[in-house]
């Protein structure tokens, strides 16, 4: 299915986050599903401390991302990429073999894989003093390793999670890069790979330049 030239796609993202968060802000999947597509998207920023009211009426946490398409609203970044995919069969195979496979590792990519890394980097950086903390970290670390393994072994030789890549790529590569930091991808040599190749496309680096250009210094909260 091609893409309509007159879609309004509108992604609200934040204006600023601390620069530890920097490219890993979620609005970073819409962004780079519509940049593998040619999909034109405008940006809809909004502050991560103020964070308006009204943007609680379309996303009830106040996070980000939120899709507009032409009137059409959506928050999750998951339910965001599956509806985005839909539009293209370069991110949704029409096969239904192959369609079922992209969606079962779309989910899988959120469900199976990025609980366990989300936990870590709550351990790793918002609660690395606390004991429960330093308590949790080893075996969490061998979850983790586990799940990934188990990864490694189920890509097999292939390019991608599907053999072509697919919107189900975008969702675990940017799950795995969660992961890079505390060297639990390197331990899988396919996985590795497979997260290189994935980030050397030039759509994602489109997308990641885009949110950094987005941010501003001068929009986050006063110094102390």
């Amino acid at each position: 299915m091609p893409v309509n030239p007159d879609s309004k796609i509108e992604v609200t993202a934040f204006d600023w986050v601390p620069d530890f968060a920097r490219g890993y802000v979620r609005d970073l999947r819409p962004r780079w599903a519509c940049e593998e597509i040619g999909l034109d998207y405008s940006e809809h920023l909004i502050s991560a401390v103020n964070r308006p009211a009204d943007h609680f009426l379309f996303q009830p946490w106040g996070q980000v991302p939120v899709l507009n398409d032409n009137g059409v609203r959506l928050f999750e970044s998951g339910a965001i990429l599956l509806h985005l995919a839909e539009k293209d069969e370069r991110l949704m195979p029409r096969d239904a073999q192959a369609r079922a496979n992209t969606l079962a590792w779309l989910f899988a990519a959120y469900n199976s894989v990025e609980p366990m890394l989300f936990e870590l980097g709550n351990v790793d950086i918002f609660a690395s003093d606390e004991e429960w903390a330093k308590l949790r970290r080893p075996s969490l670390i061998e979850f983790i390793q586990g799940r990934l393994g188990r990864l490694n072994d189920a890509m097999g030789d292939k390019p991608y999670l599907t053999g072509a890549f697919s919107v189900a790529d975008i969702a675990m590569a940017t799950v795995l890069r969660e992961g890079v930091e505390a060297g639990l991808i390197a331990e899988q040599p396919r996985l590795q790979a497979y997260l290189d190749r994935c980030l050397a496309r030039p759509a994602f680096q489109r997308a990641m330049d885009a949110q950094l250009a987005a941010f501003s210094d001068e929009a986050g909260p006063p110094a102390a």
